[in-house]
């Protein structure tokens, strides 16, 4: 339709008048979608539970402060104090059933009063969760990745120390251990640690509880697991075929002189696809008392000429290999096995998610307890708005060989954006309280889809 110019244009240059009031409207009026999955999966009841060995009687319980945390990273903020941004809008009070948000000073003592017990409460409730995703959707086989994370405390604060951080070297951390999975992208565990210590540390024990809990909790399972060179170790590798877990784990050949004669020997290599080659070998170090199989790849790569750079018309490139090895117990194909392994770096994709949208990377509190409590909500954040696009949506993938998501998610600062921050009026119109939003067709059709999936799923 052709539009005239006075259908289009209009004057620009006159600043309102501010004026402020107050007014029944709220700047998240998408929050609802959240108020219904909160609702579908009981989670305040199930936050309560969490903390029933706490005194009753308090204004403010516990886990109406958990679920305040984890609404104040969905929404986007960082800093506990920001809450005072969105203290008297009356969708987040409606969806926390609170008629005054706590100060922070509240929200403080609280995360500084919890201790370990309220900590495995909570990771429990994170695990029930993810499996109770996984059972619905009657996956035959887990994919777990584990991998550490640094977070950096800037500060001093109770269980940090200073150890490896390429970004502020000297700078005083933690180093957790996560378990996620790669079927839904979600956290399934946390082992905190200080930022001194190995990949390894604690690994054996929390690798085994892991894997232990999903073989209880869905029998019949087939449980897979990857890991990088730093888990590279004969006791976690002998705990993994003790449990019957399908695994690949990457070789530090490097550091391992009869390996790396071998592959540096190596003369013939068959072809795994364009621009690698491979072989296998069955091989163990001295120390080891069984054998195992290897698989070696390289990669023709250019290589980067060190010399001073010449304004040279045309520069020759020159091209050698990197190699890679992984080991493992499968018995497909070598090029299934490398297809799986590599998709372990979606995992590093959760870990980018989880700090630059969810807030991990945040320390709030001096205490260890309450700085772990506040990691395993952003966990849960970041979880529920997963859990929130599989309930309104289906399937894209079947499972593939590198174990990509089942679904193709949006970041939780695109749904952010995109429909939880919409402004909204709260009415009363013949005594029932209704929500006014402005008339956009395309956020008119998603909510309405996301909201007709959660009553549907309730």
């Amino acid at each position: 339709m052709k539009l005239s110019r006075t259908q289009v244009r209009c004057k620009s240059s006159t600043v309102p008048i501010l004026h402020f009031e107050d007014q029944h409207l709220t700047s998240y009026a998408g929050l609802f979608l959240f108020q219904l999955l909160f609702a579908r999966l009981a989670l305040k009841e199930r936050l309560r539970a969490c903390f029933r060995h706490w005194p009753s009687g308090r204004a403010y319980d516990p886990a109406g402060i958990i679920l305040g945390l984890i609404l104040h990273l969905v929404l986007g903020f960082r800093q506990l104090r920001d809450s005072r941004y969105y203290r008297d809008d009356p969708m987040v009070h409606r969806v926390l059933g609170v008629r005054r948000l706590p100060d922070v000073a509240t929200v403080s003592r609280m995360l500084a009063a919890t201790d370990g017990d309220d900590v495995a409460e909570l990771l429990h409730l994170c695990r029930q969760l993810v499996v109770e995703r996984l059972a619905a959707l009657g996956q035959r086989r887990v994919t777990l990745d584990f991998d550490g994370s640094v977070i950096r405390t800037g500060r001093w604060a109770e269980g940090t120390a200073v150890g490896y951080n390429r970004g502020k070297k000297g700078q005083r951390s933690y180093y957790p251990l996560f378990c996620t999975v790669a079927q839904t992208g979600q956290v399934f565990d946390v082992h905190h640690r200080p930022g001194n210590v190995h990949d390894s540390n604690g690994a054996e024990a929390f690798i085994a509880a892991c894997v232990e809990h999903w073989q209880q909790a869905l029998p019949g399972i087939q449980v897979e697991v990857r890991m990088d060179s730093a888990f590279f170790s004969d006791a976690i590798l002998s705990c993994l075929d003790r449990l019957g877990v399908e695994f690949t784990i990457s070789v530090p050949f490097e550091r391992l002189a009869a390996l790396k004669t071998l592959v540096e020997g190596r003369r013939h290599w068959r072809n795994l696809d364009r621009g690698h080659g491979y072989f296998e070998l069955r091989w163990k170090p001295k120390s080891w008392p069984s054998r195992h199989r290897f698989i070696v790849v390289r990669t023709c790569v250019a290589v980067r000429d060190k010399a001073p750079v010449q304004l040279d018309l045309f520069v020759p490139s020159i091209y050698g290999y990197e190699c890679k090895v992984v080991m493992t117990n499968k018995t497909i194909r070598a090029r299934e096995v490398v297809r799986f392994h590599n998709g372990r770096g979606a995992q590093e994709g959760v870990f980018a998610e989880l700090k630059s949208q969810g807030q991990l990377d945040y320390v709030p509190t001096q205490t260890l307890a309450g700085n772990q409590i506040f990691m395993i909500s952003a966990a849960l954040a970041h979880n529920l708005n997963r859990e929130l696009q599989m309930t309104a949506r289906s399937q894209t993938r079947t499972t593939t060989t590198q174990r990509s998501p089942l679904w193709e998610f949006e970041q939780l600062e695109t749904l952010r954006r995109k429909l939880v921050q919409r402004a909204g009026r709260f009415t009363q119109p013949q005594g029932r309280t209704t929500l006014t939003m402005s008339a956009n067709l395309a956020v008119q059709d998603e909510l309405l889809h996301y909201r007709a999936a959660l009553e549907e799923a309730a």
